[in-house]
This record gives C-alpha cells, sequence and structure tokens, in this order.
C-alpha cells in the first residue's frame, strides 16, 4: 500500500486509532505513548483528537528497526516513569486486543515483574534437515510449545535497564528479535498472560479483510 498500514482507513478510521481506543477505554492504561514514523506525528495527533484519545501523551520518532523503535520509547519515559511502573508494549497493528488480555497481561506484570501475551500452538512444528533442507526427520511436540504477541508487559526499571544493556553490548537487537526474545537473551525468565486468537496482526490484505470482518460483526451485534 501506499501508506503505513497503521494509517489505512477501516470503516473511515485509521487501524491505529482502533488500536489507541483498546487502550484508551481500559481502567488500568494511566497514558500513552506511541513510537511513530516520522513525518506522521501531526496526523496522529490530529486523529487523537478527533477519536478521543485523552491518553495520549507522548509521540517519539520511531528507529531504522522495531527494536531501535521500542528503545526510543523507553528512553523517552525515562524521568517519566517510576521504577515499579509497568510499560505495555504494543503493536501499532494490533488492533484488536481484548480488554480481558490487557487485564491479564498487566496483573501478571504485577505480580512478576514481566508478561508476555501467549497461546497455545496447534499446528505440527517439523524441524528441516540441514543436510536435505527439503526433507525432516525431527519434530517439536507442540504441547512444549506457546506462541507469544503483544502486548507484552514489563517492570520499567527492568525494561530500560535490559535497553541499555542490550544496546551497549549487541545483545537481541538484530533480525526479528522483539523485547521478549532480547529479556531471554538476556537471561529473564518469562511469564505468560492470557491472549486471544482475535489478536491478529494486520500484514496482509487478507489480514485486513479479516479485520474488516470481525468490526463489521461487533457492528451488527450492537
Amino acid at each position: 500500500m501506499d501508506i503505513p498500514k497503521q494509517f489505512v482507513n477501516v470503516y473511515e478510521k485509521p487501524v491505529l486509532m482502533y488500536t489507541l481506543e483498546s487502550f484508551q477505554s481500559h481502567p488500568m492504561i494511566d497514558a500513552i505513548e506511541v513510537v511513530c514514523i516520522e513525518g506522521w506525528h501531526d496526523v496522529v495527533w490530529a486523529y487523537a483528537k478527533q477519536c478521543g484519545i485523552t491518553k495520549l501523551k507522548w509521540i517519539v520518532p520511531g528507529g531504522s528497526t522495531g527494536q531501535e523503535s521500542i528503545r526510543n520509547g523507553v528512553y523517552a519515559l525515562e524521568g517519566i516513569c517510576n521504577e515499579g511502573d509497568t510499560v505495555v508494549i504494543h503493536d501499532g497493528i494490533r488492533p484488536l486486543v481484548d480488554a480481558s488480555v490487557l487485564t491479564d497481561v498487566i496483573q501478571t506484570c504485577k505480580k512478576y515483574g514481566n508478561a508476555v501475551t501467549s497461546l497455545p500452538y496447534n499446528e505440527q512444528i517439523f524441524v528441516v534437515d540441514e543436510n536435505d533442507p527439503s526433507t525432516t526427520v525431527k519434530y517439536i511436540p507442540r504441547e512444549t510449545l506457546r506462541r507469544v504477541s503483544t502486548p507484552q508487559a514489563y517492570e520499567f526499571n527492568k525494561l530500560d535497564a535490559a535497553y541499555h544493556e542490550a544496546f551497549e553490548k549487541e545483545i537481541g537487537i538484530y533480525g526479528s528479535s522483539y523485547t521478549n526474545t532480547m529479556m531471554v537473551e538476556l537471561g529473564e525468565r518469562l511469564h505468560f498472560a492470557s491472549g486471544s486468537d482475535k489478536n491478529i496482526k494486520l500484514t496482509t490484505k487478507d489480514d485486513l479483510e479479516l479485520f474488516k470482518a470481525y468490526l463489521k460483526k461487533e457492528m451488527d451485534q450492537r
């Protein structure tokens, strides 16, 4: 598409606003920070005002990678967040985050210091044979696996220290790394919170159509 996915209009409202509305309406969310592509900050402020996103307090420039963007968001909260505050990290293009999922990830974090949204893995996973990539002789039992996505939650002091360490030592910041994988590489034990199959990431046009179908179902039920 010609514009970033989070700004694609669905039923006359950008995808990002659906995401922000989920956080706006949740009683355990005190403030929102958006890490945003350069050149789109004013657009976010304008849409947020139009959609009543009063909890939006800060917009921070993104980085050249996902990890740099999250780091920028975390560093921007230094001097704002207190040591034990809970910071929830979420993808702007996951607009269908349930209130119950947000509640559980926050409560789990408050109990253990971190929490990652997760679901059981329902497909069979086979390992590609290194000598013949078109074959396999090994599988991973699916009951030993969990699918992890966002929202994720962390105590601010641990999160901030982890990003400083990771970028200083170049640990867990390359490729498809995310906060959760970085934390594990730094030696942190992560705690699972509840997830939802509705919490789709809008990556393809098919994902967008599925999102529209969910919205239409909700509108029809009102």
